[in-house]
């Protein structure tokens, strides 16, 4: 247990700044929060999984997001792509099949249209594609076959919640923000309460 976590650990501290960072943290700014757009989360399998709880975690904190399936967006789900909505797509190896497709097929349809990726290889198709590519630092997974999504994932997880608080501080959001967005249950009470005590 004590060495999983310790690489896991390292793995996560080794993830490499890069300005682009901040490029992905403005774009998201931009295009979400002044212009009204929306984000739009995408990744197959694991990183699918990834991509839906980051677009639920953006859309609670002020920030309207919507996650794609890459397959069902060359069905008709496309057309949920409009202007200044920003991509984030996720995919570990960088050339995803479908992800690389959906590029095209959003570009084709928006050709503006910005995408961020997040990705563990910073030289692949994917990260050549994109107007900010976040490098998780391609730790090898704990994984004894060294095939089972478990580094990988926990990076991009990670990342996620870089992009989110980011966004939050650059945003202004607040408890009240929170609040307003989140009502039920134990956060929705503890965003209250907070909103309540800071206007003592």
């Amino acid at each position: 247990m004590r060495e999983i976590l310790e690489a896991e650990s390292s793995a996560i501290s080794n993830i490499p700044y890069t300005p682009d960072y901040d490029r992905a943290v403005e774009l998201i700014l931009e295009h979400v929060h002044r212009r009204g757009g929306k984000l739009v989360t995408s990744g197959m399998g694991k990183a699918g999984q990834i991509a839906m709880n980051i677009a639920t975690t953006f859309s609670s904190t002020g920030i309207p997001a919507v996650n794609l399936h890459p397959s069902e967006a060359q069905h008709g789900d496309l057309g949920v792509l409009q202007p200044n909505d920003v991509m984030l797509l996720i995919s570990n190896s960088g050339k995803t099949r479908e992800i690389i497709e959906l590029v095209s097929l959003a570009r084709n349809l928006i050709p503006s249209i910005p995408i961020i990726t997040i990705t563990g290889h910073a030289q692949s198709q994917l990260a050549e594609m994109a107007d900010a590519t976040l490098f998780t630092g391609g730790a090898p997974e704990v994984c004894p076959l060294g095939l089972t999504p478990t580094t990988s994932t926990t990076l991009m997880t990670v990342i996620g919640d870089i992009l989110v608080v980011n966004v939050m501080n650059r945003s202004g959001f607040t408890a009240r923000d929170y609040a307003m967005r989140h009502h039920g249950g134990y956060l929705g009470h503890a965003a209250r309460t907070k909103n309540e005590a800071s206007k003592n």
